[in-house]
């Protein structure tokens, strides 16, 4: 059994990893999965706020969701016997969404447009997916359905600090 392609024997433990990695069941939406899936990041982030995780904190529970994104990926599209990264597996999508508002828990309850506008460009950079993310999906399995949320996100996260630096310095939102 490798981290990158779990094996494993039981068909329950399979089947949930599938239904995490399915986003409970969004990523079956018949317009956008990968948009609705990542609906459940909105609530990661809450979740992050609730709990006020500082910024180093953020950054750890970032990088353990990527990990898990991993095998619940590699597990769920194996499972689900589509072509490589099936559109029903958006556990890369709300699992990274956090990364996009790290250092931000504290501002987007004072400014009510701060989340939407992160989830735009996060979604925009998902779509897009600029250089080097769209050329490393072709790594196989879960690392490769991971790897470009990852690396897209972390774009957003500077195009969303560098917005809202503007919006709130100059155009005093």
């Amino acid at each position: 059994m490798s981290f990158f392609r779990p094996t494993f024997k039981s068909k329950i433990l399979r089947k949930a990893c599938t239904v995490v990695a399915t986003g409970f069941g969004l990523g079956y939406s018949p317009v956008a999965p990968g948009t609705v899936g990542s609906l459940l990041g909105c609530l990661i982030v809450w979740g992050f706020t609730a709990a006020k995780l500082p910024v180093w904190g953020q950054i750890a529970a970032c990088a353990a969701m990527a990990l898990l994104c991993v095998p619940l990926a590699s597990v769920a599209e194996s499972d689900l016997g589509f072509k490589k990264d099936p559109g029903q597996v958006v556990c890369d999508e709300y699992l990274t969404f956090p990364i996009g508002m790290i250092g931000m828990l504290d501002k987007w309850q004072e400014h009510v447009w701060l989340m939407p506008m992160c989830f735009v460009v996060i979604r925009a950079f998902d779509i897009w997916k600029p250089r080097p993310a769209r050329q490393l999906q072709i790594l196989p399995a879960g690392i490769g359905i991971t790897i470009d949320d990852f690396i897209t996100t972390c774009e957003a996260l500077a195009v969303n600090w560098a917005l809202f630096y503007l919006l709130t310095e100059y155009a005093g939102l």
